[in-house]
């Protein structure tokens, strides 16, 4: 296989969740060699904390002669730090609005500051296809002369269905099956979009002489989580009552969120729910509010350690206009505690609102 480097943000709980080669964190040590050797540079340059983070990583991953790496864009893309590297292959997830007051407040215009990641003569594989944002990344490509493909117009999932700690799908393309019963362990209903855009980046992979077969992509989608450290996606971290996290925190994300709640057997629910104040906190509380279950839903309302976060009875106060009522705790753990406390055994703890809050509960 790839020696495979892997470049992701923000982290959890360990600094070092960014910086991966094949599933393993950045030793404790280069980090602080990194930092050390290069403090005068630091301090003249003044980079960005995430800029010093991408030239570690870029630094590691040469020092470690890698033969590929995955490095995801920390916001944006046009003015990203990651985007100095000169790729195979470019990929655009999805378009939501988030960060609205540096990538813009429409659709258009996030696609724009993404679409500065498509390069000349470079392949370009965009998850979905929204005729809002398709013209500006058909518009990008073909000044670029880059090939342009939408993953969700290629391949299609047939099925979808629970299976233990899995999901277990089966995909089609052009009508036909392509894959049967393929495992991910991340249970989320809304990794569904994903897959099919790992799935057309393979295939283009493949087409640019990469060596991957069916039997390294079952396996690698079996154990993302341990491939790739993520968590807080639609993750289980207890039992009786069953409690679940979800870093979603804009309304694309809530959205997704909410169907997930909806599927999920229980007797009662609790929803721990702490916010930053940058966020579109009045839309994330109506689309809780318009669902059938939130008007009998027990809240936690929280708030994250940091300056952003929205105060805890702030929080209450905004969700009390959408009809959503509950107890308000200063930190995450007292009021996951209180949450636990609360819960019969069939009961369901939900708890996110924020990347912080989550990070905090795990």
């Amino acid at each position: 296989g790839y020696k495979t480097g892997l470049y992701t943000s923000p982290h959890l709980k360990d600094f070092r969740e960014r910086i991966r080669i094949n599933g393993e964190m950045i030793p404790e040590q280069t980090v602080v060699d990194f930092v050390q050797k290069r403090t005068v540079l630091i301090d003249s340059v003044d980079p960005s904390f995430f800029e010093v983070t991408v030239a570690m990583a870029f630094d590691y991953f040469a020092a470690e002669k890698i033969d590929v790496a995955v490095v995801e864009v920390g916001l944006g893309g046009r003015l990203d730090s990651t985007n100095i590297i000169d790729p195979d292959l470019s990929v655009i997830t999805n378009i939501s609005l988030d960060h609205t007051n540096i990538l813009g407040d429409t659709l258009r215009a996030i696609a724009s500051e993404k679409a500065g990641i498509i390069k000349n003569r470079t392949p370009v594989i965009v998850g979905e296809y929204d005729r809002e944002t398709a013209k500006v990344f058909e518009s990008k490509a073909k000044e670029c002369n880059a090939p342009l493909l939408f993953a969700d117009n290629e391949l299609k999932i047939s099925s979808a269905e629970s299976a233990g700690n899995f999901l277990s799908v089966d995909v089609q393309k052009n009508e036909k099956s392509l894959l049967k019963d393929l495992l991910l362990d991340l249970t989320g209903i809304y990794q569904q979009k994903n897959i099919i855009t790992v799935l057309s980046t393979v295939q283009q992979l493949k087409s640019l002489d990469y060596n991957i077969k069916e039997d390294h992509v079952r396996s690698a989608l079996m154990n993302v989580k341990s491939l790739t450290g993520l968590m807080g996606r639609w993750q289980t971290i207890g039992f009786e009552p069953l409690i679940i996290c979800d870093t979603g925190h804009n309304e694309a994300g809530i959205t997704e969120v909410l169907k997930n709640i909806a599927i999920t057997p229980f007797q009662k629910l609790h929803i721990v729910i702490g916010m930053v104040k940058d966020k579109d906190i009045s839309k994330v509380l109506s689309l809780i509010g318009s669902t059938d279950f939130a008007a009998k839903a027990a809240f936690y309302f929280t708030e994250p350690a940091l300056p952003r976060a929205l105060p805890a009875a702030e929080l209450a106060q905004k969700a009390d206009q959408f009809g959503l009522k509950g107890s308000i705790h200063s930190n995450v753990r007292s009021a996951l505690s209180a949450a636990k406390r609360s819960a019969g055994k069939q009961d369901l703890i939900f708890v996110g609102g924020s990347t912080f809050v989550v990070a905090e509960a795990l």
